[in-house]
């Protein structure tokens, strides 16, 4: 049996302007499916990073320890 690849992606990214956020409440109608946030930070402490669904009401923070870098935390 021969393997077979699919390499599309299961998942999209829309890229929305701050007047698509602004015009409606929730979500905006462009976006279909599961919206979620990520924020990354770096403080005295170390590197953090948090996530939100939007869609599914989850909130997630953990710690990436004091060398991860703020683009490594926002990735």
């Amino acid at each position: 049996m021969r393997p077979a690849y699919n390499s599309e992606p299961q998942y999209g990214v829309t890229m929305l302007t701050r007047e698509d956020w602004t015009k409606a409440t929730g979500a905006p109608p462009a976006v279909k499916g599961l919206v979620w946030f990520t924020d990354g930070s770096k403080m005295r402490e170390g590197t953090g990073a948090r996530v939100y669904g939007q869609s599914v009401g989850r909130r997630l923070s953990f710690s990436l320890r004091r060398y991860a870098t703020v683009f490594q935390a926002e990735i």
